[in-house]
């Protein structure tokens, strides 16, 4: 059994992100068991900013991971900057910080929530989206993933209420045309292979 800690920064992903964990699994291995700590919630600001406040979150998460030889999940939204910058830097800081821990960083592209832009088809007529819903022409570079998912609804997009269930719908083989899902698959897929 592979037991992850992840750290996120929405109150929605701390909902959405053991659900997607355990579809991963599953979707590698159908014998695949898992468990998934209750996520870590952190203000990405002071995460990626300040020393002290990461030191804290990843001794945290540390602990947690080492009483079970489990494996850290950092996923965060990179919003505009660059995740082959900042996530290598990531994993290089909470390595050193905790050595005898397993570390996978994945910094969704823009937002969480453009990875269900970028498998909308899969979406269609869930939560309110239209019963046609189609995938925007180069949904990586759509900023605003949330807006664009209200403007999709009769309703605004609310990550503590459709997160979760958008999660549980979207297709992760048509989401895999998002560089930065397909890296996450990847990661997930190296430490569950047998």
């Amino acid at each position: 059994m592979i037991v992850f800690v992840p750290i996120v920064e929405g109150q929605g992903e701390v909902q959405a992100v053991p659900n997607l964990l355990y579809r991963i699994a599953q979707s590698v291995r159908q014998d695949a068991i898992i468990r998934v700590n209750p996520p870590i919630r952190v203000k990405a600001s002071s995460f990626l900013r300040d020393p002290g406040y990461f030191e804290r979150q990843i001794a945290l998460a540390g602990a947690k991971a080492a009483q079970s030889h489990g494996v850290v999940l950092i996923l965060l939204d990179c919003e505009d900057d660059c995740p082959a910058i900042i996530g290598p830097d990531l994993l290089q800081k909470a390595q050193a910080l905790r050595s005898d821990v397993g570390f996978v960083v994945c910094l969704a592209y823009r937002e969480y929530e453009s990875w269900f832009i970028t498998a909308a088809r899969s979406l269609q007529g869930c939560a309110g989206l239209s019963a046609d819903l189609q995938p925007p022409t180069d949904p990586e570079q759509i900023r605003g993933a949330k807006e664009w998912l209200s403007r999709q609804m009769p309703y605004p997009y609310d990550p503590i209420i459709h997160q979760l269930d958008l999660t549980r719908a979207f297709d992760l083989q048509e989401a895999q045309a998002n560089r930065s899902f397909r890296r996450l698959l990847h990661k997930i897929r190296m430490i569950l292979a047998p």
